[in-house]
C-alpha cells in the first residue's frame, strides 16, 4: 500500500513541474514529519491547486528546496500567505523563491497545514509545521532567515517570537533543535488579532468570530515580542484593505520598544497581496531594499 505522504510527495512534484515550468533550475520536496503530523486527523485526497497557484488540502506539509547556481551560504525559509486557507505558492511563494535564488540564497518554501483541513491540532497545526520547518532548515544552512507573506507573516512572526514554545511532543532527534533564526521579514503581516483588528480571515481562522479576549490575545504576535526576537524587516501598503497598515505601525513599535533591530518600508500604494509588486509601481520596492537589508545579515 502506498502512504498518504509518498502519494502527496509524487503529487506535490507534479503540480509544481506542471505550474512552474522551468521557473527553477532545481527543487525537492522534503516532508517535515517521518509520520502523520502531530495529533493526527486531516484532509484526504490530492493538494487542491488553484487558477492563479494556490495550494490548499494540504494533506502532508513539506518545504520545497530551490538551489541557486551559486549559493552565498544562507538560506530563507518562505511562508506563503491566504489568510490560513490556502497558500498562495504562485503569486507570492515561488517568484520570490526564484528572484532569492538570483540573489544566491538557498529558498525553502514551507507548505504548512491549514487550521479547518480537519488537523485535530487545529489552530496549532501551522505552528508546529513552522516549528518544525525551522528546525528542519537549521540542521541544513548556517544561516537561517524567515520571509513571510499576509498570514505566513502571522505564522513566522509567531515562530520567531516563541522558540521556546513547545507545540507537539518530540518526534525524533531533529526536534531537539531549537527553532531561533537569523532574521524575520513581514510583509503586509497580520500582527495583531485584538480589536479592532479582528476582521482579517486570519482571526475567522485561528480563534472564530466569538473569540474571547484571552484568545485574541494569544494569537497576537505583539504580545510575544522580547529583546530576543531577531532582527525584523517590516514592509507594507497604506492602501491595504485586508491587513490594515496599523498591523506593521504596531510590530515596529514593539520592536523599537524593545531593542529589537528594526527597519519599516512604508508604501503608499499597491493594495494586499503583491508579493514582489508589479515593476513600476511602489510596490515593487520593498524588494531591493530588502535584499540590501538581508546581505548585511548573511
Amino acid at each position: 500500500m502506498i502512504s498518504r505522504r509518498r502519494l502527496i510527495m509524487g503529487t506535490g512534484a507534479t503540480l509544481l513541474a506542471m505550474t512552474t515550468g522551468k521557473l527553477f533550475a532545481r527543487e525537492d520536496i522534503i516532508p517535515l514529519w517521518q509520520d502523520d503530523p502531530p495529533g493526527g486527523g486531516g484532509p484526504s485526497g490530492n493538494l487542491r491547486v488553484s487558477a492563479n497557484g494556490s495550494w490548499s488540502n494540504i494533506v502532508s506539509p513539506a518545504i520545497q528546496r530551490f538551489q541557486p547556481e551559486n549559493p552565498n551560504g544562507s538560506a530563507v525559509l518562505i511562508a506563503a500567505g491566504g489568510g490560513y486557507r490556502w497558500i498562495g505558492m504562485g503569486g507570492e511563494a515561488w517568484p520570490v523563491a526564484r528572484w532569492l535564488n538570483a540573489r544566491g540564497y538557498t529558498a525553502y518554501v514551507l507548505s504548512y497545514r491549514l487550521p479547518h483541513e480537519k488537523w485535530h491540532a487545529a489552530s496549532l497545526a501551522p505552528l508546529q509545521d513552522a516549528q518544525r520547518a525551522i528546525r528542519l532548515v537549521r540542521s541544513m544552512e548556517r544561516k537561517v532567515h524567515l520571509l513571510g507573506f499576509s498570514a505566513g507573516g502571522h505564522l513566522f512572526g509567531m515562530a520567531a517570537a516563541r522558540p521556546d514554545f513547545v507545540t507537539y511532543e518530540p518526534q525524533d532527534a531533529l526536534d531537539q533543535v531549537v527553532p531561533v533564526v537569523d532574521s524575520v521579514g513581514l510583509i503586509y503581516p497580520v500582527i495583531t488579532l485584538e480589536p479592532p483588528y479582528t476582521h482579517t480571515m486570519t482571526h475567522q481562522q485561528l480563534v472564530g468570530k466569538n473569540a474571547s479576549a484571552n484568545q485574541e490575545a494569544n494569537w497576537s504576535v505583539e504580545n510575544y515580542v522580547t529583546r530576543h526576537f531577531p532582527p525584523t524587516f517590516l514592509a507594507q501598503a497604506e492602501d491595504d484593505p485586508i491587513s490594515n497598515p496599523h498591523n506593521t505601525v504596531i510590530m515596529h513599535d514593539t520592536c523599537r520598544r524593545m531593542g529589537v533591530p528594526v527597519e519599516q518600508i512604508n508604501i503608499t500604494r499597491g493594495g494586499h497581496g503583491f508579493g514582489l509588486g508589479k515593476a513600476g509601481t511602489p510596490a515593487a520596492l520593498w524588494d531591493e531594499a530588502y535584499a540590501i537589508w538581508l546581505d548585511a545579515r548573511r
